[in-house]
């Protein structure tokens, strides 16, 4: 079973003991385990007496906006010259739930050139060398399985606080889709039940993550899934799209289109679901599979993104009726992995 090392427990020691002022920076458009990870760092550090501030690089969806410690959260975009004092004055970084710079957005320029110290905790491949102090595991549910892992040793397997193992069981729940997939190792479940024995309330952060949303969203998404859902069933694929336009009719807020590319994978005989969604300039894509289909290969070679075997994510600079007819011209290329689904 895959778990952290002991170096790297006692390298973080060692540089917590140097450092008081650490910053802790996530990806562009912050999900759970982005949010759990940051958090769960941020109140730990805060707990043990360090001048600790979590930035992210741009707003948070309303779902998340109840974790603890949430309120203190920096928002680059948003706060630019305060984030930009705070990362001035670190003496140590942590990245976590990233491993490409680029992740950064605009907070990158202000980081590439620091001296300093940097510690890297992520669950996606192909990390790029951006960190000295590297906990890389594809193997992990969620990197804030990894951060349990690392809380844990720091703490010689004393229960965590109450509001750090709240935002680390955020993270888990959300990669793992409330454990339905990326959810087979045994360490998922052992840092699971560190949490609930920290006295996590799991049935109210389930309430809050799945049961929080608006009446627009929820009609939203029958819009989706009724009238917008296509089906190519010689290649097991589905997709969907929702373009500007459909998003103003339905007020759209962050984080309402949050799991949508998931529900096709639950039509028998499908593979491959897509969700495109129409950006001012650019279309997001996600991408979500079964089995061997390699969904980040996917993304990578054609729509400048990656991320992990059955889910990734990425962009296209066509329009959204270019980039379907695009998604829709390469799916012979991944024809084996169709067959090897029907087989």
């Amino acid at each position: 079973m895959d778990t952290i090392s002991l170096q790297f427990t006692e390298q973080v020691r060692a540089q917590l003991a140097l450092a008081n002022n650490i910053t802790i920076l996530t990806h562009k458009n912050p999900d759970g385990d982005a949010m759990g990870s940051g958090l769960a760092l941020y109140n730990y550090l805060q707990e043990k007496g360090k001048n600790s501030t979590f930035i992210v690089p741009n707003d948070l969806a309303n779902y998340l906006n109840w974790m603890p410690g949430v309120e203190n959260t920096i928002v680059y975009e948003t706060d630019k010259d305060k984030a930009e004092t705070i990362i001035a004055a670190t003496e140590l970084l942590f990245f976590v739930d990233f491993n490409h710079s680029s992740r950064l957005s605009a907070a990158n320029d202000k980081i590439a050139g620091l001296q300093i110290p940097k510690i890297m905790i992520d669950h996606h491949p192909e990390p790029e060398n951006i960190a000295n102090i590297v906990y890389s595991r594809i193997s992990a549910s969620s990197t804030c399985e990894m951060v349990y892992e690392l809380l844990n040793g720091l703490e010689n397997d004393n229960t965590l606080s109450k509001d750090v193992a709240t935002c680390l069981m955020v993270g888990i729940i959300t990669d793992t889709g409330k454990f339905s997939h990326n959810s087979s190792n045994p360490a998922t479940f052992m840092a699971a039940a560190g949490m609930l024995k920290a006295g996590i309330d799991k049935d109210f952060i389930v309430d809050k993550i799945y049961n929080n949303y608006s009446e627009d969203r929820l009609r939203l998404l029958g819009h989706t899934m009724c009238n917008k859902m296509v089906i190519i069933p010689e290649y097991g694929t589905a997709f969907i799209s929702l373009s500007l336009e459909e998003q103003q009719k339905f007020n759209f807020q962050k984080g309402d289109a949050e799991g949508f590319v998931n529900y096709p994978l639950s039509i028998a005989g499908i593979t491959l679901s897509a969700f495109f969604m129409e950006k001012e300039n650019m279309v997001k894509c996600s991408f979500r599979s079964k089995g061997d289909f390699p969904a980040n290969i996917l993304s990578q070679n054609h729509f400048k993104g990656g991320g992990h075997l059955n889910a990734a994510g990425g962009e296209s600079q066509l329009s959204l009726n270019e980039t379907i007819e695009k998604f829709k011209s390469i799916l012979p290329e991944f024809e084996k992995y169709f067959n090897n689904a029907k087989a």
